[in-house]
């Protein structure tokens, strides 16, 4: 399996070795992140501190005002880091040091812009602006996305592009002190992540007041039932196959425009979902949308055997071209107990690469649990 191992440029710049940890690893790239949302991340092997605050979501190359000119949307700088282009200069390093590079993108996930500008962000069925995501639909948002794309991998080596929200972000989402959990079954979460702005809206063919009330009620209903289980709703056909086919084309419009900008130089990696109602940062994927990829990621942070049964799923479904990657997390609130183990797992199940979660989270406490995933795949 090929390993990507994912850092934020603090994380390259500011801690001491961080090249040669890699290359103890094994690790075959390094996916940094270039654009990013909002977080507080540690640091644990920085020498002078313990955490950097990012307090809103930031492109970590240079704001340049011929590029956005007088665009609404457009990234701010990350005051938290000295460095004008912190990102460039991290794949800089890293090149230098013979480390092939991939840049790590998120496009709709920006609480800031989604806070200032509501009017571009997506919109439940109750009316609920959900601010932490941009919504595809938007021409402005596919705009703000091919741009970001084009300053963000400018004038750098680069081996790979990876594509993280990619599509739309829906109603579940690491919120200020979340108090949503166990509340919503799978179908709830499914109809209260369907965008009802009104840029959706003109794509339905359908009149949106009534496609609105069928949700609302969809969604009143599973909530009333108690089944925190559920998996099914009751929406009418027609609603559903209209929400899903607005969303899918505003998904590949949105991509195809990062794509265009990005141009046909570095491999391009797809953060995704075969399940083409989920939503978030690993999106559901469209029929269109493996043509446009060497490679698609899951989400398996979760060990088991509905992670593994995923990527056997995402095999069998995509082209033999489009190699199935395995976003796995050794940063988790609990250790993998063999992490190693459930590599090897997810490898025999039709994974060939390792996305491996985090290069600089993952501190000397987690480091054997990293050599161990890293060992699992390439053995």
């Amino acid at each position: 399996m090929r390993v990507t191992g994912y850092a934020y440029p603090w994380d390259v710049l500011d801690a001491p070795g961080f090249a040669d940890r890699v290359g103890e690893l094994g690790i075959d790239e390094v996916a940094v992140a270039l654009s990013y949302h909002s977080a507080r991340a540690a640091t644990p092997w920085s020498p002078d501190r313990s955490s950097v605050v990012a307090a809103h979501a930031a492109l970590y190359r240079p704001v340049r005002d011929e590029a956005w000119g007088g665009a609404r949307l457009r990234p701010s700088a990350p005051g938290w880091v000295s460095a004008p282009d912190s990102g460039g200069d991290a794949v800089r390093a890293l090149a230098g040091a013979g480390v092939p590079v991939a840049a790590w993108l998120v496009f709709t996930h920006n609480s800031l812009l989604g806070n200032a500008f509501p009017d571009v962000a997506v919109r439940n069925c109750f009316g609920e602006v959900y601010p932490w995501a941009l919504c595809p639909s938007s021409a402005e948002v596919r705009d703000y996305a091919a741009t970001l794309a084009a300053e963000t991998v400018a004038d750098l080596p680069l081996s790979t592009v990876i594509l993280e929200a990619c599509g739309q972000i829906g109603v579940v989402h690491q919120h200020q002190h979340e108090k949503t959990d166990a509340v919503w079954s799978p179908a709830a979460v499914r109809l209260l992540s369907v965008c009802c702005c009104d840029h959706c809206a003109a794509g339905w063919d359908l009149d949106p007041a009534s496609v609105r009330k069928a949700l609302a009620a969809e969604v009143r209903a599973l909530v009333a039932s108690g089944d925190l289980g559920a998996v099914a709703d009751e929406l009418p056909a027609e609603v559903a196959e209209a929400v899903l086919t607005g969303r899918q084309r505003s998904t590949d419009a949105l991509r195809q425009a990062v794509l265009a900008e990005i141009g046909s130089g570095p491999r391009v990696v797809l953060h995704g979902a075969v399940d083409p109602w989920v939503t978030g940062a690993l999106p559901g994927l469209t029929p269109a949308a493996p043509a446009d990829a060497d490679a698609v990621v899951l989400q398996n942070w979760q060990p088991g055997r509905a992670s593994v049964d995923a990527v056997a799923a995402a095999r069998s479904t995509l082209p033999a071209e489009v190699a199935v990657g395995s976003y796995v997390t050794a940063v988790g609130p609990a250790a993998v107990p063999d992490i190693g183990g459930y590599v090897g797992e997810l490898r025999a199940a039709g994974s060939a690469e390792l996305h491996l979660y985090h290069l600089g989270l993952a501190g000397p406490g987690r480091w054997a649990d990293m050599a161990a995933a890293v060992a699992a795949a390439h053995a």
